[in-house]
């Protein structure tokens, strides 16, 4: 067991490095928190937060305000990269590993305009889902009990190492100790692409699918416990032309893992308009399907 002052110490320590890298997203609808992702000042918060109205400003560490621009925001994963006028910035590390449910996780943020406030809890639950303000589903959240309260949205969600594992996106205003974060994993690939094309172009697939735990048998077979259900296949579809089926396991995607459709996605749009291969499981048996996706703005 860890003494509770070496604990406390740690955590302590931990905030002490990682809080000059969170900073606060300001526009005339009110403030939001970011992080830093690099030096030459770009800034990873959520696209509720970035797209308001007005002129974007950019509070610092010690307490400096400086001009900001939106590059980019993803309304599907409530993400957006804001370039601040600023250099020499300290950023934070985005963490690519999965978590697991208990994890000791700390969130940094200005809830309700105090800034960098410090809260401690742990990841309460992996792949939620949650409806968003404008119709959008946010798809594979992590759950945590660290209290999240408004202004906190932006903000990372920080593990035992230092890095962030996940932006806090939302919290249920009649729930207590329930929070939203988006994971580290899909943040990191997302802000890539708005600092690169600012904008996510998601290939039509056409398919609808969901996450979802396997039993024992599929989970040997897969060699993982997690993957992308087929529920239904669109007629005339990239995916219907390729032999997908409904019932179909997704398991595998361009040579990784699936487990969430976060990672069905990412292995679509990072492989442009090439083949996309895919392993499934039809009725417990492995079989690869080649696809290649359809270039347009829709879901897979």
């Amino acid at each position: 067991m860890i003494p509770i002052a070496e604990l406390s110490s740690g955590l302590a320590d931990l905030v002490a490095r990682a809080s000059p890298s969170v900073v606060g997203v300001e526009h005339q609808r009110g403030l939001g928190s970011g992080v830093v992702l690099a030096p030459d000042g770009w800034i990873l918060t959520n696209a509720h937060v970035a797209a308001g109205p007005g002129p974007l400003r950019v509070r610092l560490s010690g307490a400096r305000t400086v001009k900001g621009e939106l590059a980019g925001a993803d309304a599907r994963t409530d993400l957006a990269v804001v370039r601040a006028d600023a250099r020499d910035l300290p950023p934070l590390p985005l963490a690519e590993r999965r978590l697991r449910v208990g994890e000791i996780v700390l969130a940094i943020g200005n809830p309700l305009g105090f800034e960098r406030s410090v809260t401690t809890g742990v990841v309460s639950a992996l792949h939620r889902n949650l409806p968003a303000a404008r119709g959008e589903v946010l798809e594979g959240l992590v759950q945590t009990d660290a209290a999240v309260n408004p202004g906190n949205s932006g903000g990372p969600l920080v593990d035992a190492h230092g890095a962030v594992v996940g932006i806090t996106t939302a919290m249920l205003p009649w729930a207590h100790g329930i929070g939203f974060a988006i994971p580290a994993h899909t943040a990191s690939w997302i802000a890539s692409m708005l600092i690169r094309d600012g904008a996510v172009r998601r290939p039509f697939l056409g398919i609808s699918a969901r996450g979802e735990d396997l039993d024992p048998a599929d989970a040997r077979a897969a060699g993982h416990g997690r993957a992308v259900r087929v529920m239904e296949v669109v007629s005339g579809s990239p995916a219907e032309a390729a032999g997908l089926r409904g019932g179909d396991l997704v398991v595998v995607a361009a040579g990784g893992p699936v487990e969430t459709l976060d990672d069905l996605v990412r292995a679509m749009v990072l492989g442009g308009e090439r083949e996309l291969r895919v392993e499934v499981l039809r009725g417990g048996v492995p079989r690869e399907v080649a696809i290649r996706p359809r270039p347009a703005a829709l879901a897979a």
